[in-house]
């Protein structure tokens, strides 16, 4: 769930974006004809990483997109877009014990990794006892066992029925005879990855990277696309000047004006909202966070300062869809929500409100118009990425929201890697970022993921790979109750768990909700078939979304 997937900057030239297109021999997708070339490279936004870097580590904050994918696959495929049941990948099937404490893995007979090795069952269980997955401390593994090639036995300490996507979904399957001999996860660039997906690496400049079809893909003739080239791009206008001139062919970005890009009878367009825009609050000052935030109050004021019309609206053209304070995506998840108060955010802002929330807390309104504490103003610093226009444009609004509540908010962006830094570390007051919605039809992994107190650390210290409570929210109700939903395959059970989850952070307000965010793709049409589309959404459709990103491009096909 990363931003930098997303939201590119304001303008560059369009002489920039011309080179960047003639970084590989190749030529563009689309002839002098109008008609599609199957020895063409399929060009893909690669992100706002630019210099791009080769790493390809898929445990690393700065992983480039092809390695989640394209390149490493999970066990199973699960379609966030659906309530429906995961599809194998490298898996073929599973089946949990009774009550849910094993987990028995029948894998794909034949598949061979990216460099012509076998990957074997003692390949599944060196990847589910890697150091990077922390499964023993984060879901108590108590042991990874290959009983035969292609059968696979994970044992648990405790019931896994609600961590199904987490262990089957959401882990990278490694070679051992490659990751074994790393001798630092952390600081290990993989910059030939050797993976069991449809591609491999072909080449990387600081501008783009190319990768090609993987011969040893245990799927005969995919990918029928055999090379994708991934360009680096840091500018919004730009990338929406080269879909308009059909040449680029996949991206997921934020477009105000889709219909300019689609004009071209090249490009069509698909809009998925599946994925929470928050403010990120660093809440917890027991672990460091500092600033007027780490009070409750002042968060509860913000949130019904907030006017998230208006933001939808203006910042976001009215693509977005309304947003649950419980998370649950809807009408998805409508089933988990276990208050009807909590179905929606408030729409509009209530300066009274927030006002009379303030001053119950002890805060007083000065002679400036802002409210202020023991001699304190309240002054929050919030932070978004320059050039997410849509981000910073609701960063905006936001600040201007607040002050009509007494609340003083400095909107200011910062560049990519800052805004990294700033969330991995807690070093921060609000952020404007977005939360990894759930891929399947249960809000679990949010609570999970990014509100239970072992997947967070003190402020100073980075967040482990793969965790994402960047608020450093830690509520022994919260961690108790997400422990008893892990623990039961029984509906009303987890409803009653999820119940005291919910009543925890909607007053809480670690991460304040704003919109569940628009999600468009942009994708070529015309000379390539195959794309998810809004009669047949088999998988989530931007080019930046991890695991699905595969699975389409294993699908699509050159028009001939």
């Amino acid at each position: 769930m990363i931003r930098s997937k997303r939201r590119i900057a304001v303008a560059l030239a369009a002489g920039a974006a011309a080179l960047a297109l003639g970084l590989t021999g190749c030529t563009p997708s689309t002839g002098s004809d109008g008609g599609g070339d199957s020895s063409a490279a399929l060009r893909v936004w690669a992100g706002s990483q630019t210099p791009i870097v080769a790493n390809f580590n898929p445990y690393a904050p700065t992983v480039l997109h092809a390695a989640l994918g394209p390149i490493y696959e999970t066990l199973f495929f699960f379609n966030k877009t659906a309530d429906e049941a995961p599809t194998g990948l490298v898996g073929d099937s599973y089946e949990f014990n009774e009550d849910g404490t094993v987990i028995t893995v029948t894998l794909k007979e034949g598949v061979k990794w990216n460099d012509g090795e076998d990957f074997t069952a003692d390949d599944v269980a060196f990847s589910f006892n890697y150091e990077a997955n922390d499964f023993a401390n984060s879901l108590g593994l108590v042991s990874a066992e290959a009983s035969d090639d292609t059968t696979v036995v994970l044992t648990f300490a405790t019931p896994q029925f609600t961590n199904e996507f987490r262990i089957l979904g959401a882990t990278w399957m490694i070679p051992e005879h490659v990751w074994s001999e790393v001798d630092d996860f952390t600081t290990f660039t993989d910059e030939q990855p050797v993976g069991t997906g449809p591609y491999v690496v072909d080449s990387v400049t600081d501008a783009s990277y190319t990768v090609v079809a993987n011969e040893h893909f245990r799927d005969e003739g995919k990918p029928a696309v055999k090379k994708v080239q991934y360009v680096g791009l840091d500018a919004n206008q730009s990338a929406q000047d080269l879909l308009t001139a059909g040449e680029l062919d996949w991206a997921g970005m934020f477009v105000p004006n889709p219909d300019d890009v689609t004009a071209n009878g090249i490009i069509s367009t698909i809009n998925t909202p599946q994925d929470p825009t928050v403010l990120y609050t660093c809440s917890n000052a027991a672990l460091g966070c500092v600033g007027e935030q780490t009070d409750v109050a002042v968060r509860q004021a913000l949130n019904l300062a907030v006017d998230r019309g208006t933001i939808k609206e203006k910042a976001f053209v009215d693509l977005t869809g309304e947003i649950s304070p419980t998370f649950a995506l809807l009408p998805r998840d409508a089933k988990w929500v276990a208050d009807p108060a909590n179905e929606v955010s408030p729409q509009s802002s209530d300066a009274a409100a927030a006002g009379a929330v303030l001053e119950a807390a002890g805060y007083a309104k000065g002679a400036d118009g802002f409210y202020a504490k023991d001699g304190a103003t309240i002054e929050l610093d919030l932070i978004s990425v320059d050039g997410w226009t849509d981000y910073n444009d609701a960063a905006k609004l936001i600040s201007e929201q607040a002050a009509e509540a007494g609340i003083k908010v400095n909107a200011t962006t910062v560049q990519w890697q800052e805004f990294s830094d700033a969330r991995q570390t807690g070093q921060f007051e609000l952020i404007m970022g977005g939360v990894i919605g759930t891929s399947v039809a249960d809000p679990y992994q949010i609570y999970k993921d990014w509100f239970a107190g072992g997947s967070t650390v003190a402020v100073g210290s980075e967040l482990a790979p793969g965790t994402w409570n960047f608020s450093r929210y830690s509520n022994p109700v919260v961690d108790g109750a997400v422990a008893e939903a892990a623990a039961t395959n029984d509906e009303a059970a987890k409803q009653a768990a999820y119940a005291t989850i919910q009543t925890e952070i909607v007053r809480d307000l670690p991460y304040i909700p704003l919109v569940i965010n628009a999600t468009q793709t942009f994708y070529n049409s015309k000379d390539f078939t195959g794309w998810p589309t809004e009669s047949d959404l088999y998988a989530f459709p931007p080019a930046w979304g991890a695991s699905a990103a595969g699975f389409v491009l294993a699908n699509l096909e050159p028009v001939k």
